[in-house]
């Protein structure tokens, strides 16, 4: 049978051989399809990452959705954003993606989609369930193979960007799947690009495909100085979350991303509203506020994100950890390939250098994410804990996703990782030692907890 384990918050994810195997995907590929049979729907696509183990568990579980009646259309090697582009342009009733992202080369996963939407959640516990119970749908699907999609998709995106001047640009593919794609879209639009490990290799041999971390952006950024262009940019290993360095070779963090595209966005779009997550910086919010935006705090977390934006009719949305969301020009789900191309438009509009575009914001001081080490079992429970002494103790305290304590000088934030056994906290203030305090007030509280 299947490991409820390799169930999280937003896919299915674990370690190839100890917890998922070709039969594992079976059973998903048995229960999706049931669960959309369930729902009058009838059709999927599919698509998969590099990674060694993905051919096979693709043809597992393709498979199994077809012995429920469901009709599978198969698009090989591909972006996650690609599958998600497949689904809406196809007309695809769901969508599964055999990916684990920018998880080491052992693991693998899969991201399930009814819709642009992700299934998540209780939705993803109730798929759970049912292969547990072993109550499948029968039929006989029939298979598509189509490989078309992915030149649509490169087209689509290349007439949907404009650039007013080329761009030098250095691209970071993390030997993931964005690789074969982004570059091929700039140099169509007359970019001058260097491609850096743009090879898809399921071994990751050059670094960690998650370009939000900064150890593994350090060779774009030698590379950009050494080069002397404008910018590079790196992205994760399905390609649906994007890192920048600057012309200086220093790392843009994710919401220092979003806070420039913000700002292209509210120039044309005055007033509209923009949703980011509770790890990003206090400029951020102000920053749309001050340019006439209504900035909204938001749970961590694409699927959260995605669905929210829709509930409320939100463009444009995004979170520290380089997933970006625009439904202005664009579909509404995370693509850091398309978001790569917005991005270098506002660097063509203007001869100004990348390191100076947030120069007139005050000077904070912040830390990236930090990861303690916490059992799933406790880890909910130490961030209510924590969360419950800072509200009695009369502190501010945003508690939409765990716990944002804001001091009139700076903020500190726990939460509860939802795909790894791990506490994230962040802290910010507008100086060092500032900053300090409040890290070391709240990792006092935590520590009494953990």
């Amino acid at each position: 049978m299947i490991k409820s384990e390799v169930f999280r918050q937003y896919d299915v994810r674990g370690i190839v051989g100890e917890q998922l195997n070709e039969e594992s995907y079976y059973l998903i590929g048995k229960g999706f399809g049931t669960m959309l049979k369930s729902k009058g729907l009838n059709s999927i696509v599919i698509g998969g990452d590099a990674r060694h183990s993905t051919r096979d568990f693709m043809d597992s579980f393709i498979k199994g959705a077809l012995e429920t009646g469901c009709d599978v259309t198969d698009i090989g090697m591909a972006a996650t954003p690609i599958l998600y582009y497949a689904i809406w342009r196809l007309k695809q009733d769901g969508g599964a993606m055999v990916t684990a992202s920018h998880n080491p080369s052992q693991y693998n996963g899969c991201k399930l989609n009814l819709g642009l939407g992700s299934v998540f959640a209780e939705e993803l516990q109730y798929l759970l369930r049912l292969i547990q119970s072993e109550k499948f749908s029968s039929g006989e699907g029939k298979l598509i193979k189509n490989k078309s999609i992915v030149e649509d998709y490169i087209q689509y995106i290349t007439q949907n960007i404009n650039f007013e001047r080329p761009v030098k640009v250095i691209v970071d593919g993390g030997n993931g799947m964005g690789g074969p794609y982004l570059p091929e879209i700039l140099r169509r639009k007359g970019c001058e690009v260097i491609e850096m490990y743009c090879e898809p290799d399921g071994d990751f041999p050059n670094h960690h495909p998650d370009p939000t971390v900064e150890k593994n952006m350090v060779d774009l950024s030698r590379a950009v100085i050494e080069a002397e262009y404008e910018l590079g940019i790196g992205l994760d290993g399905d390609a649906d979350r994007i890192g920048v360095v600057d012309e200086k070779g220093k790392m843009l963090f994710g919401d220092q991303i979003l806070n420039i595209l913000a700002r292209d966005y509210l120039a044309s779009n005055p007033g509209q509203t923009i949703i980011a997550d509770v790890k990003c910086s206090k400029n951020l919010y102000d920053d749309i506020k001050a340019r006439g935006g209504k900035a909204i705090m938001y749970k961590t977390g694409h699927a959260n994100i995605k669905m929210r934006m829709k509930e409320i009719g939100v463009e444009f949305a995004g979170e520290m950890s380089g997933h970006v969301f625009l439904a202005d020009r664009y579909l509404g789900f995370d693509d850091a390939i398309y978001v790569s191309c917005r991005f270098l438009e506002i660097v063509a509009k203007t001869a100004m250098p990348v390191s100076q575009y947030l120069a007139d914001q005050p000077k904070m001081f912040n830390t990236p994410e930090l990861h303690t080490k916490c059992e799933d079992s406790r880890k909910f429970d130490v961030v209510a804990k924590v969360c419950n002494e800072f509200k009695e103790g009369g502190y501010d305290v945003n508690d939409i996703d765990g716990a944002r304590i804001t001091f009139e000088d700076g903020w500190g934030l726990i939460r509860a990782s939802n795909t790894t056994p791990v506490l994230v906290t962040r802290f910010e203030a507008s100086t060092e030692a500032r900053m300090n305090e409040i890290r070391t007030l709240i990792e006092t509280v935590i520590n009494k907890y953990l």
